[in-house]
């Protein structure tokens, strides 16, 4: 089973005060540790393929089984209800940015993946009144619709039956479906005729999960969701509002149980794993870093050149790719842990990146910014003192090691300094323990010697006044 999230790519920025250790890893620069924060735009196609970001303005598009670019208008009745009038129909038409990537099947062909950018229906023979003309506000109080959950935000109406006799998806099940998705003006913002996800991992909306296990295999359905079982307050740049909520038209092709990913090639796993990464990703710019740690949990579960036997049939350069991402989805738990304020799990994850690459600069800093927290200043020095030798010119690793100089000398101050190259620095951290110069306190001599000059004028004074009289 493969599965590609609505992901997107962070990249560093380049503020030099920013936290390194509230920093997630999407990308793993040379050099720049103190960066973070600042997403930047999706990736280029689907997660696995490419780690190159579009530059620009330019955005990735859903892929579907269809190559070709058409706009289509949909046709429907007019109401009866009108008095004879006639509604506008609307037309479906694609956005300036599709972000609903694949989730690939790996039984799927290769031919499969081809993109399709145009807003033509995948279900054109169903281009009834309520998928062109009607507002989401009447769709929300029609009868014949049933709702799926007690809160009456997610409904659906039947539009073709299903096999009665089959059983319906349960939670951690693989499904495949076909589905598309609008807002109220009919823009199509998501479209995937072979979408595979597996119920309760989180690769897709609330309100696809809880739609599939409402239904049978072959079912057609329209599905209503409020923003709250789609994209929430945030809504998803550019193409979804926030607070907008969604129609669907759905059908579910297949159920099955979801495969044992120990048993998957290694090159299925990475890919896997990645995706599972990315989506991770998307939770973490949208600070919902629970889902965001949880992602990143489950791409480290996958990748592994482990076997269920306990194994290992792996190439070479398997084995250091499967190391390169787990560094990546260790860094970002880590992140997504500090977030949380899990600091206890974050050094442990920290540490855990150490162990397959002891000179990450980020893990580094983290451990050394966590241990110096818990007062083991010591093993902090040392791996602080370590990041600076490989970012010499990260102003986050001079504050840090500042700091813990200052908690050694029990709150004492320590003069500013300026950052200097680390083959001038080498071992020395003199720098960070010469105290800051203070005024001595007493009385001057400077003020001593101006009273006597005043006192010895006005002597002076009085005695040729006295001389005078």
């Amino acid at each position: 089973m493969q599965m590609v999230s609505v992901a997107q790519e962070m990249e560093p920025c380049c503020e030099e005060h920013k936290d390194p250790s509230l920093q997630p890893e999407f990308r793993e620069p040379a050099s720049a540790l103190a960066d973070m924060d600042r997403p930047t735009e999706p990736p280029c196609g689907p997660a696995g393929e490419s780690e190159e970001l579009c530059g620009g303005n330019k955005t990735t598009e859903a892929e579907s089984c269809t190559g070709d670019s058409k706009s289509t208008e949909e046709k429907s009745p007019s109401d009866p209800d009108q008095g004879g009038g006639h509604k506008e129909e609307r037309k479906l038409k694609k956005t300036n940015s599709w972000k609903m990537v694949r989730f690939q099947d790996p039984s799927m062909e290769d031919d499969v993946l081809e993109r399709d950018s145009s807003a033509e229906s995948l279900f054109p023979e169903y281009a009834m009144e309520e998928w062109t003309l009607s507002t989401f506000e009447e769709l929300f109080m029609k009868e014949d619709w049933h709702n799926i959950t007690d809160d009456q935000l997610l409904r659906k109406k039947l539009l073709g039956p299903g096999d009665q006799n089959a059983p319906c998806p349960t939670w951690g099940q693989e499904v495949l479906v076909k589905m598309q998705s609008v807002l109220e003006d009919r823009t199509v913002v998501e479209k995937d005729c072979k979408l595979v996800f597996v119920i309760g991992e989180g690769d897709v909306t609330q309100a696809l999960e809880e739609c599939v296990m409402s239904m049978r295999r072959g079912e057609l359905t329209l599905l209503l969701a409020d923003s709250q079982y789609a994209y929430g307050h945030l809504g998803r740049e550019p193409d979804i509002p926030a607070w907008a909520p969604l129609l669907y038209q759905l059908q579910l092709l297949d159920v099955r149980d979801k495969p044992d990913l120990l048993t998957l090639p290694i090159a299925d796993r990475i890919r896997i794993g990645n995706q599972k990464r990315e989506r991770g990703n998307f939770y973490f710019q949208r600070n919902e870093y629970s889902m965001a740690a949880r992602a990143y949990c489950m791409a480290l579960d996958v990748l592994t050149t482990r076997n269920r036997d306990g194994t290992s049939s792996s190439l070479e350069t398997e084995e250091e790719e499967v190391r390169d991402y787990r560094v990546k989805c260790l860094n970002n738990l880590a992140t997504a842990q500090l977030k949380l304020e899990q600091f206890d799990k974050a050094l442990h994850t920290s540490r855990d990146v150490l162990a397959l690459e002891p000179n990450n600069v980020k893990a580094l800093f983290r451990t050394g910014k966590l241990l110096s927290d818990t007062s083991q200043y010591k093993e902090a020095m040392e791996l602080l003192k370590k990041a600076l030798k490989l970012e010499p010119a990260t102003k986050a690793i001079h504050l840090e090691l500042s700091k813990l100089v200052k908690r050694q000398l029990g709150g004492k101050d320590t003069r500013e300094w300026k950052a200097k190259p680390a083959e001038i620095l080498g071992d020395n951290i003199t720098p960070f323990m010469i105290p800051s110069k203070k005024r001595p306190t007493g009385i001057s001599w400077k003020f001593i010697l101006g009273a006597l000059v005043v006192a010895l004028g006005s002597l002076v004074t009085s005695l040729v006044l006295t001389a005078r009289n």
